[in-house]
């Protein structure tokens, strides 16, 4: 197969209060605004090099309304809608909209919107914004937090190993490793990547029988002292820290995760590895190996396992109710990283 994805584009969130989802992302993380349509606003990092990379938009509950991928070319895109249509998923071509060419829109097996697009225009700075350093598409700001750009989404399916599958087959993802319980054969976490970066798209475990969820959305910054510098002016400025800062395991990056004021959970990351090899196989961690935190020496709380919009029935991460299995399964995946050494 050709490589037919670049990398993630944009993401366009849901919140019930936009005004306080927006003010947030500018005044906590240090994004800006560049547009509004509707009860839409576009937000962008400094480093964006398209003209945004978030999209927060007025819906019932916090969630994921669509993931934006840009094609490696024109031809990739008309072949990425082939293999998609031809893999039984529903979708529909959409006319030139938001600083991009037509796209088409497509929901995939387990429920997440997905948006494939060529065309895209690229962000030119305003005088003021202009970079000394020519290769970046805008200076950098001098907020505290200030990624540098959008990262990756992790997303929320019934079953993890179908879903990584079904995204390598029809799209050419890279599957790059999975988590497997230590006390089961269950499979609650995997990460893809569409390019070189360790992932760009991870999968946790749902039960809940609610498609489409989202865990969290991440954003990048250079190294580890910005990130440390962003933990201290996230929590001086009243947002509590959920988890981190450690490093993944699985990927190496080094994390940190919180919530936007919808409840949505943001993850600012850094380091990670590089991975070029074509034929990858995909490595099998286990909580107890630190695939979560690598040096096992924390506890992950449980509500990191929550995912978005909230589900009518519990999740098997979130409440240990994975339909059809025995009590002490249930119990395994309840939380496999709330013991100590395996957070």
């Amino acid at each position: 197969m050709i490589q037919l994805l670049s990398h993630l584009a944009h993401l366009e969130i849901t919140t019930p209060d936009p005004d306080a989802s927006v003010r947030f992302y500018e005044q906590q993380m240090g994004m800006r605004e560049v547009a509004r349509d509707g009860d839409s606003v576009f937000l962008r990092c400094w480093g964006d090099y398209y003209v945004y990379s978030l999209v927060v938009t007025r819906g019932a509950h916090a969630g994921l309304a669509h993931m934006a991928w840009r094609t490696t070319s024109a031809e990739a895109l008309e072949e990425a809608v082939r293999r998609v249509e031809a893999a039984g998923a529903a979708g529909e071509w959409r006319g030139a909209q938001h600083r991009h060419g037509r796209a088409y829109r497509f929901t995939g097996p387990y429920g997440h919107v997905m948006e494939l697009f060529w065309e895209v225009e690229k962000h030119t700075a305003e005088d003021e914004h202009r970079s000394q350093f020519h290769d970046r598409p805008s200076r950098r700001t001098n907020h505290g937090v200030a990624p540098r750009f959008l990262d990756h989404v992790t997303v929320a399916a019934s079953d993890v190993k179908g879903f990584s599958a079904w995204y390598r087959d029809t799209l050419g993802f890279r599957i790059m490793a999975y988590t497997e319980l230590d006390q089961a054969p269950v499979t609650v976490f995997t990460v893809l990547t569409t390019n070189e970066k360790s992932h760009d798209l991870g999968c946790v475990l749902d039960g809940s029988g609610t498609p489409g969820r989202v865990n969290h959305i991440a954003f990048w910054v250079d190294t580890r002292e910005e990130h440390l510098v962003a933990a201290d002016v996230l929590m001086e400025g009243g947002t509590a820290i959920e988890y981190g800062p450690s490093i993944h395991g699985i990927g190496e990056q080094t994390y940190l995760y919180f919530r936007d004021p919808s409840g949505l959970r943001v993850e600012l990351n850094t380091g990670g590895y590089r991975n070029y090899v074509p034929d990858w196989e995909p490595k099998v961690w286990k909580p107890s190996t630190g695939s979560n935190s690598i040096y096992r020496n924390s506890m992950m709380p449980m509500s990191m396992t929550e995912s978005f919009p909230p589900a009518a029935g519990p999740s098997a991460t979130e409440e240990g109710a994975l339909p059809g299995t025995e009590d002490e399964l249930k119990a395994a995946v309840r939380n496999p990283y709330a013991a100590h050494g395996q957070g």
